[in-house]
């Protein structure tokens, strides 16, 4: 169970997430965090973008279930019921049980399946225990809290690492 905090790949936000790119990197479950990775948290309803964005997905043979540490199920229930997508709640990440559960329920296996979201010490790290790919985006809604600031801005280097190793990748 590799313990890492660099991320595979990273976008600025979900949308620049195509498809096609899932696809060719053999994904075909997507599991996702919700807040500050598909909406800010104070939003209540998913928006056209990210409807459209799923509908891209769904189109391509990609299922996506949104994969929570929320406490209250509440708001991760109504948006997820709202975009007909399942999750899986209380995940505990970064433990990689919460992910592993939502493959199960998919019947995905980590070789084909993609963990996406914001932050490294939950989202990434669980994706890497896992052993399932690890895309990170910059917070939805900018980092709000003084210490969401801080939190992100020690991410840096991690980032910086991942974008060495893609650099080096690189013909």
């Amino acid at each position: 169970m590799p313990f890492s905090l660099i991320p595979d790949r990273l976008y600025r936000r979900y949308g620049d997430i195509t498809p096609e790119e899932l696809e060719q990197l053999g994904v075909t479950l997507l599991l996702s965090d919700l807040d500050f990775t598909l909406a800010p948290k104070r939003v209540r309803r998913p928006d056209g973008a990210l409807r459209a964005w799923i509908a891209a997905l769904r189109e391509r043979g990609i299922e996506l279930m949104i994969v929570s540490n929320n406490r209250s199920g509440e708001r991760v229930r109504e948006f997820c019921a709202d975009l007909g997508v399942p999750f899986q709640g209380h995940a505990r990440k970064p433990s990689p049980r919460g992910l592993r559960a939502a493959m199960d329920r998919a019947g995905a296996d980590a070789a084909h399946t993609a963990m996406l979201g914001d932050k490294l010490l939950t989202d990434v790290l669980a994706a890497n225990r896992a052993g399932v790919l690890a895309l990170m985006v910059e917070p939805a809604g900018g980092a709000v809290t003084p210490w969401q600031r801080v939190l992100h801005a020690l991410q840096s280097p991690f980032k910086a690492a991942c974008r060495r190793r893609i650099a080096e990748k690189k013909p």
